[in-house]
């Protein structure tokens, strides 16, 4: 109190009371400017017209082009899917006059299997009356893909479909729905558990629909891919390779989080699973490998990858090493817990860079620990069918000059192994001391 009286006596003794009463009245019209000013100022932040709330939303394309897929995302506003024309037509200003062309497989570089997949267009359009008239509107968001190229070889499902689907879709928590293209009946009953956890709609078969389908929200053609197999790019994404295990774990009911650490009082026995195939590529000595690996204390267990997802899943999550011929079927390694150890069998022919291209290389992100055994020729079946000197076995980059389909037609289609027990004893060997460790 004692200081504004002060301050008041102070400020009295510099001005007159006629000076006072001038600058009070200076003062009243120095604040109606700055407020004033302040309207002016703030007024483009201001909340908008009721009117504008309403107002149509101009849709936003954005196509990124990867090294693996392409794809488009557009962003609200009015668009229309027409099954007859293959085309996703949204409203766009004069500017955005250019369409794009979009094959929504993740595997661009393989002309073969690009040429199994539906061509889409997205064409913006200016005139409103130039769209196709909607038949059956959707609020939520929707993503549109395709089951053909490799679709229901296991390895491609994950690589070329599943990682890149939930890349794109986990974001939309469910609230986001599925337009399959090229569809798989076989591919979506096989996946159907997955498909339930991503989207909280069914599947729509888009190629049968004669409707004309209407989006206001988010609709992406194709989907997002990382340059390398069974991966996730976490520095594009918000999600990684773990969190999608962590997923498949919620989603099919895996218990065991982490491969047990073993102890030397003898009484830990790591289950070991050897994956058997019934065509190419398989064991012709599995009941020898399980009775070897037996004696040296694993619980072995033997089984072949079916179209049951789930149970397969939970064998192989059971288990602490996992051991198999190069194949399709190593994909299951999704479903082994952490520390886990895979152990691929690399058959002759210059095997070596796809193997670790397909599964050595993912394990590190997995955190699987990973070992390989490549097979002598004795260990080859090929030998068998062919005299010693024979190309391919005496040169198989004769073979790889011919092509992809020659190489596979060889190595891949007519090979089978019979593994040296001996040999390979010393690499279960060493999987058992990763497990100490």
């Amino acid at each position: 109190m004692g200081e504004k009286i002060m301050y008041d006596t102070i400020f009295s003794r510099s001005f007159s009371r006629s000076d006072q009463k001038k600058l009070g009245f200076g003062a009243f019209l120095g604040c109606l400017l700055i407020a004033f000013s302040f309207c002016l100022v703030l007024k483009p932040y201001s909340v908008p017209p009721v009117r504008l709330k309403y107002a149509p939303k101009r849709p936003n394309l954005v196509c990124n082009s990867g090294k693996r897929s392409d794809f488009c995302e557009i962003h609200g506003g009015d668009i229309r899917i027409d099954v007859k024309s293959s085309t996703v037509f949204f409203s766009a200003s004069s500017q955005e006059n250019s369409s794009q062309f979009i094959r929504p497989y993740t595997r661009k570089e393989d002309g073969y299997a690009m040429s199994t997949v539906r061509k889409w267009s997205i064409k913006p359009v200016v005139d409103s009356n130039a769209i196709p008239q909607c038949n059956q509107n959707h609020s939520a968001p929707a993503i549109l893909f395709s089951l053909g190229g490799y679709s229901g070889n296991n390895f491609h499902d994950f690589t070329d479909i599943i990682i890149p689907l939930y890349s794109t879709a986990r974001l939309f928590d469910g609230d986001v729905k599925f337009l399959i293209t090229n569809r798989n009946p076989r591919w979506v009953k096989k996946f159907q558990i997955l498909l339930q956890k991503l989207s909280n709609y069914e599947v729509i078969d888009i190629d049968n629909e004669e409707k004309i389908h209407c989006f206001t929200s988010t609709v992406i053609v194709g989907l997002k891919r990382s340059p390398q197999e069974l991966s996730i790019e976490s520095s594009k994404s918000p999600y990684s390779i773990k969190q999608f295990r962590q997923f498949l774990r919620s989603a099919y009911s895996l218990n065991k989080a982490t491969a047990i650490k073993m102890e030397d009082d003898g009484k830990t026995r790591p289950r070991l699973l050897i994956i058997s195939r019934n065509r190419t590529r398989k064991f012709t000595n599995t009941d020898e490998i399980a009775k070897m690996a037996t004696n040296l204390g694993y619980g072995v267990v033997v089984a072949e990858a079916d179209g049951n997802v789930q149970r397969f899943a939970q064998i192989v999550n059971s288990c602490d090493v996992m051991v198999g011929i190069h194949g399709a079927g190593l994909a299951n390694m999704v479903f082994l817990p952490e520390n886990a150890i895979l152990i691929q069998i690399i058959p002759i022919g210059r095997v070596e860079w796809p193997a670790k291209t397909a599964f050595g290389e993912p394990s590190k992100d997995m955190n699987i620990r990973y070992l390989n055994y490549n097979i002598k020729t004795e260990e080859s079946s090929l030998i068998q069918q062919y005299p010693a000197e024979h190309e391919i076995l005496d040169n198989p980059s004769s073979i790889w000059k011919k092509g992809w389909m020659a190489f596979k037609a060889v190595y891949l289609d007519k090979q089978d192994v019979n593994l040296d027990i001996n040999r390979f004893r010393l690499t279960l060997l060493r999987a058992l001391e990763l497990l100490r460790q």
